[in-house]
């Protein structure tokens, strides 16, 4: 089921933050987001409503971040509140990104 066909957006807000220097950008899903995140839904609409929020987040690499997180965050850290994504993190192939938890080069940051 396509929630974002009822009219449900998959993400309520995305917000370019600072951490350590380095630029963040914050993604906000809703319910209906997390919900369809769980079911194999594709990212692409969800990444699209990203864009939206923020244009400047189509850099290198912040797609697969966002898959990633898409695909694994609520089966790994459930209610998240947020996946982060980062545009200095390295492109890597989807087994590294998995086993890097959607975070390749470095850890995830502490906000």
């Amino acid at each position: 089921m396509d929630l974002a066909a009822s009219g449900q957006s998959y993400v309520a807000r995305a917000e370019w933050t600072t951490v350590a220097d380095a630029a963040s950008l914050r993604v906000y899903p809703t319910a209906a987001g997390r919900q369809a995140s769980t079911r194999l839904v594709d990212p692409g609409q969800a990444w699209a409503e990203v864009l939206r929020l923020a244009p400047d987040a189509d850099k290198p690499g912040m797609r697969e971040q966002f898959v990633c997180h898409w695909r694994f965050a609520e089966f790994a850290q459930p209610g998240k509140v947020s996946w982060n994504l980062e545009p200095w993190r390295p492109q890597v192939d989807t087994a590294a990104m998995i086993t890097s938890r959607c975070n390749p080069g470095a850890a995830e940051e502490s906000a």
